[in-house]
């Protein structure tokens, strides 16, 4: 788990030096450029706290994050239980499975760029694309083909012949939209079991005449038990964690 978050700091700093920044020296000096270094300086500044505060997210969509937590919202929904577990639980339990996930990919990538890049064997080119290639290849085989040729194909690049020849600005949109559709494919089976009890409910009360009585407050307390019965978070978990290739 340390090296994970020694690797997403390394990450960073490679994301950052990719985008050929240079840091300036800095001061709380408040006052206009008097000369035209005085700007670029300023703005470079300006660019890094950008980068910083992206880096991370830009971090996440590249693992399983987007997967989880989605469907444990989608979930929330389906049970009806309205705020519980809440949201702050539920993305911190995504985190940490993403965590799980992701530890291998990482271990790959803080062992191949990360670690000889501290030990300044080599550079930061270098050490940025063999510290990236295990997580290509991870999102690669979570992605949809179709997805990946319709980024290639809006910027009109022809097909890669290796992993590494495929962009991070293409196999990252590519991957999270792949994400998306999964999400959304197990939320769609999340909800049909809740939406039979649902309906069972409603019509045992309409046969009774409770129209009155909303049907939801008499199924969510069978929704729990089925739920609890069942096991579902061990299910559930279980599966998505199966789903990932």
């Amino acid at each position: 788990m340390i090296r994970f978050f020694l690797l997403l700091l390394g990450m960073s700093a490679f994301l950052l030096a990719a985008e050929s920044v240079t840091i300036p020296t800095m001061n709380f000096e408040l006052g206009s450029p008097d000369t035209p270094q005085q700007l670029v300086s300023s703005l470079n500044v300006l660019v890094l706290l950008t980068l910083l505060f992206l880096a991370p997210s830009m971090i996440l969509v590249m693992t399983t994050f987007t997967r989880f937590v989605i469907v444990f919202g989608f979930l929330r929904q389906a049970l009806g239980t309205q705020q519980v577990p809440p949201t702050q639980l539920l993305v911190m339990l995504a985190m940490i499975l993403t965590f799980f996930v992701m530890e291998p990919v990482g271990q790959k990538a803080y062992d191949s760029g990360i670690k000889p890049y501290i030990a300044e064997e080599i550079g930061y080119e270098e050490a940025f694309a063999k510290s990236t290639l295990p997580f290509k290849n991870f999102m690669i085989r979570n992605t949809r083909e179709k997805d990946l040729a319709l980024f290639f194909r809006i910027r009109k690049m022809q097909n890669p012949t290796t992993v590494a020849d495929v962009p991070l600005s293409i196999i990252i949109p590519a991957f999270v939209i792949s994400e998306l559709k999964t999400a959304f494919e197990i939320g769609f089976l999340l909800f049909l079991p809740f939406l039979v009890i649902d309906m069972v409910v409603a019509s045992i009360l309409m046969s009774m005449g409770m129209m009155m009585l909303p049907p939801i407050m008499i199924a969510l307390p069978f929704k729990i038990l089925v739920f609890v019965l069942i096991d579902g978070w061990n299910l559930i978990i279980g599966n998505l964690i199966a789903s990932i290739k």
